[in-house]
């Protein structure tokens, strides 16, 4: 398996880790030069330092919120996760909104998301006339039941 290339964009950025041997993200760190307080409802692009490389097209990097920060702090992600492509070699930055009403003070260095590489399908798509039918069919929304 080839490595994650990962090039630091400025001098006071972390390259990214795993807390432990067994953690799927590896932990995306602010790369801010001072502290930066979230009132409740405020968002902010927060910048990580690092670009990154992935060794294939058939490889994905997605940004997750850190279910600590998020269950603790109500700090999550703007879009719910962060897509990044193959072919992306600009900064990393993580869109973070603070969904609760007391204010929360990000630190410089503070891990604010992670970063889980995944292999993504690159089906190519085709307009079709017609769809073959399942029992489901259109079928949405708790059409399947409540439990």
């Amino acid at each position: 398996m080839e490595p994650l290339k990962i090039k630091k964009l400025r001098e006071n950025a972390k390259i990214p880790v795993r807390a432990t041997p067994g953690s799927a993200g590896m932990d995306l760190c602010a790369c801010i030069d001072s502290p930066l307080t979230l009132g409740g409802g405020e968002k902010a692009l927060i910048p990580t330092g690092i670009a990154i490389a992935l060794p294939s097209p058939e490889l994905g990097a997605f940004v997750f919120a850190r279910s600590g920060l998020a269950i603790k702090h109500g700090i999550g992600l703007l879009n719910g996760v962060g897509v990044i492509d193959s072919d992306y070699r600009g900064e990393v930055c993580v869109g973070v909104i603070n969904q609760l009403s007391e204010p929360y003070t990000i630190e410089p260095g503070e891990r604010i998301a992670q970063l889980v590489i995944m292999p993504v399908s690159l089906i190519p798509p085709v307009e079709a006339i017609e769809l073959d039918e399942t029992e489901r069919g259109a079928g949405g929304f708790g059409s399947t039941g409540k439990s």
